[in-house]
């Protein structure tokens, strides 16, 4: 059971005249890596010829110059980052899918994971359709192309075929002349948009990825919303808005965002930065240095010391060629790929009494090497500090966490885990102040279902999911 993975990242580009558009997407692509490092894909819309490449690996070695070359130019572009959400499930879910079907074709990139994906693929197989991944993209443009027979346009095939979906995803997909976007009713996972400065729109998961781009931001898909984009412009459908409580996602905030973005009008700096003030306030200790575990707890550590007043220092330099740990499940290897990647700073904690900030503690591994490492650079004293609560339940929307059996919180309490890991104290932040972090978002619109157990939509039956998985498991075909 691996840590912490997170689903996905979606782009779409559409621009009023041709250009470089798979170096536009390759750049968009890389602004959102840390949402995905272990496959990426990019189509091409060029006067209705679908150039795609996909495959396994970084942005940067997937998508190389003569790759970039080949896919050409043109006018509207998907792109897609993606982490595995299981270990059998491979290189057959990798995205965009490109489909034709009898009104056209489409190329489809999705972030999320429906909660009725099982049921939905079980209804199609019986009407006759034939599936070749066991990915959620796959289902979504089966409803959307089931309906795009009746349907005037494709907008109206996506709107007709979200009723029936239900869980979380984030869409962008383009047919020859249109890029359109979808966020779900539920809004577990974020969507914006931006506008070019030479006529055009950039799509993306987050607003760290328009910059880039030269795009300049202008809102975030409301939950429920299609837009679509095309030479008249930018036109929203919202008839789905409203239809289903919003429940974003907390852990956007706490730790799959990039610090630089901002989500549905929040920072995620400063929500960070926020929970770590709260934490502060919340448990308190003495202590000379605070330290941040990069990325995601630097910030959380630097609003620790500014409510404490203990001063932050870097603690930890990290590796950045490599990727995250939880991409690896191993145990035996998490050790060793911690001290890859992270290297404490003797200088800064020798002899020192240490605050370590973390976003969270999945199975207590990680943790526990960090601390170790700390105390072998010289660390006097280490009080653990976590920027959300416990982790207790599965997630079945887009984060990888779907059985309590590893989860260090469900199998012990906080003053167990603090000897696991090793730490002299341990503390996480509460229940109504993670919901606090994202404000002005009011609570009740954010979903922290793996704290409190408490899930705003029925929660799925996996066993089918998985049977489809295990009916194509050939040798090479999953690695």
């Amino acid at each position: 059971m691996p840590e912490l993975r997170e689903e996905c990242g979606v782009l779409g580009i559409y621009r009023n005249q041709k250009g470089p558009m798979a170096m536009d997407c390759y750049l968009g692509l890389c602004a959102l890596q840390h949402r995905g490092q272990e496959s990426c894909g990019i189509a091409v819309n060029e006067d209705g010829l679908f150039r795609f490449h996909l495959d396994a690996g970084l942005v940067s070695e997937v998508m190389n110059p003569r790759i970039l070359e080949d896919l050409g130019q043109g006018q509207i572009a998907v792109g897609h980052v993606r982490y595995g959400t299981d270990d059998t499930r491979g290189r057959i879910n990798m995205q965009p899918l490109v489909i034709n079907h009898r009104k056209g074709r489409l190329a489809l990139a999705n972030n999320g994971a429906l909660t009725n994906y099982s049921s939905l693929r079980e209804d199609f197989e019986k009407q006759g359709m034939i599936f070749h991944t066991t990915g959620d993209a796959e289902v979504i443009s089966c409803a959307i192309t089931r309906e795009r027979l009746t349907a005037a346009t494709t907008e109206e095939a996506l709107a007709r075929a979200m009723d029936s979906l239900d869980g979380s995803y984030t869409l962008v997909m383009m047919t020859p002349r249109k890029l359109i976007a979808a966020r779900g009713p539920r809004a577990f996972r974020p969507l914006c948009y931006g506008k070019l400065p030479e006529g055009g729109f950039v799509v993306a998961s987050e607003s760290c990825a328009l910059p880039v781009l030269g795009a300049e931001f202008v809102r975030d898909i409301r939950p429920g919303e299609i837009v679509v984009f095309n030479d008249t412009g930018a036109r929203s459908i919202t008839t789905h808005c409203g239809s289903k409580p919003r429940s974003a996602c907390m852990f956007e905030y706490i730790y799959f965002a990039r610090p630089d973005s901002v989500l549905d009008g929040v920072s995620v700096h400063e929500a960070r930065a926020r929970a770590g003030e709260i934490l502060a306030r919340e448990h308190p200790v003495q202590a000379d240095i605070v330290v941040g575990v990069p990325d995601s707890g630097i910030d959380g550590a630097v609003g620790y010391a500014r409510a404490s007043g203990i001063p932050y220092g870097p603690g930890f330099i990290k590796n950045r060629y490599i990727a995250r740990t939880f991409i690896n499940p191993e145990n035996k290897d998490r050790g060793t790929m911690v001290k890859i990647k992270l290297n404490p700073v003797s200088a800064v904690v020798s002899g020192k009494r240490v605050v370590l900030v973390d976003d969270s503690i999945v199975r207590g591994t990680t943790s526990k090497n960090i601390v170790r490492l700390l105390r072998e650079a010289g660390a006097r004293e280490v009080h653990m500090r976590i920027t959300s609560p416990p982790f207790l339940y599965p997630c079945y929307y887009g984060t990888d966490i779907k059985s309590t059996d590893k989860l260090i919180a469900r199998q012990h309490n906080i003053k167990e885990i603090q000897e696991i890991i090793g730490a002299d104290s341990l503390h996480y932040l509460s229940h109504k102040a993670v919901r606090a972090i994202a404000a002005p978002i009011p609570p009740e619109d954010l979903c922290i279902a793996c704290f409190s157990g408490q899930y705003p939509s029925e929660i799925p039956d996996d066993v089918l999911r998985d049977r489809y998985a295990k009916r194509l498991i050939r040798v090479g075909e999953l690695q």
